[in-house]
């Protein structure tokens, strides 16, 4: 299976591999405020989800098993055996589900802003069929409200608005798709058979994953680290890009050689 996924590549050509995933409705340029501390370590893939971004995007509906099997593929392409992987989101759902079922190929684990179980399906579907219709600028600022603290927005607002038009700039069938993909998740049962040394990370004021469904996955997870962050919403690596990048850097380079 080749790949149907887009990916930038960035740092040294013969360091480590490490994967980037990142949310529903984003690209990897969602990891542009990470780069400069992770490429001094490792040579840093930022893939766009299937139906997002420059990816493919075939029609729906999409499961995570789907978006899984992608990101291997692409681990093929890459010629790699095992990489490092992080994700925010629909990037974290993602990393659960290749350490879980892949688990001879992920080496180190990170978790941002995420859950293994997001319900109400309803909702997620409803969601899928607003973006179907062609209205997914209709719902474009509830989401990004949930994604940024009000103190961020007010601060901010130009970032705010270049993420905003990375959502409305999603593929709708994308879009839909991951957003059935999460409608038909639950991951819970398959954690107790990620071995991948993780790292949680929630975000404090996070109302789209609060830090109850991190501490969930952290428990679940043998031996994983949870760490809250203050002061940060959903995209918590774009409104406390330094914790993140040092936590990053410290989790998925334990030997040090990663400074920030």
């Amino acid at each position: 299976m080749t790949s149907d996924l887009h990916a930038d590549l960035d740092g040294p050509p013969d360091a480590p591999l490490l994967l980037l995933g990142s949310s529903l409705g984003t690209t990897g340029a969602m990891w542009q405020p990470q780069l400069a501390t992770l490429t001094q370590r490792f040579r840093v893939v930022r893939y766009d989800h299937l139906g997002h971004g420059r990816s493919a995007a075939p029609p729906g509906p999409y499961t995570i098993d789907l978006l899984g099997r992608q990101v291997l593929a692409l681990i093929d392409d890459l010629g790699a055996d095992r990489v490092h992987y992080a994700g925010l989101s629909l990037g974290g759902m993602v990393g659960m589900w290749l350490a879980a079922h892949a688990p001879d190929r992920i080496d180190r684990l990170a978790l941002v802003c995420t859950s293994a179980a997001l319900g109400p399906a309803d909702g997620w579907r409803a969601r899928a069929a607003t973006a179907y219709a062609g209205r997914l600028d209709t719902i474009a600022d509830t989401v990004v409200q949930r994604w940024f603290t009000p103190a961020f927005v007010a601060a901010r607002p130009e970032i705010v608005a270049a993420y905003r038009s990375m959502l409305t700039a999603t593929p709708a069938a994308g879009y839909a798709g991951c957003c059935e993909a999460i409608a038909g998740m639950d991951l819970r049962a398959d954690l107790t058979a990620v071995r991948a040394p993780t790292l949680v990370i929630a975000a404090a004021d996070d109302p789209a994953t609060p830090p109850e469904h991190a501490a969930d996955i952290a428990e679940r997870i043998p031996s994983a680290r949870l760490v809250v962050l203050d002061d940060a919403a959903h995209l918590a690596n774009v409104e406390q890009p330094e914790q993140v990048g040092r936590l990053l850097a410290a989790h998925l380079d334990p030997e040090g050689a990663v400074t920030t």
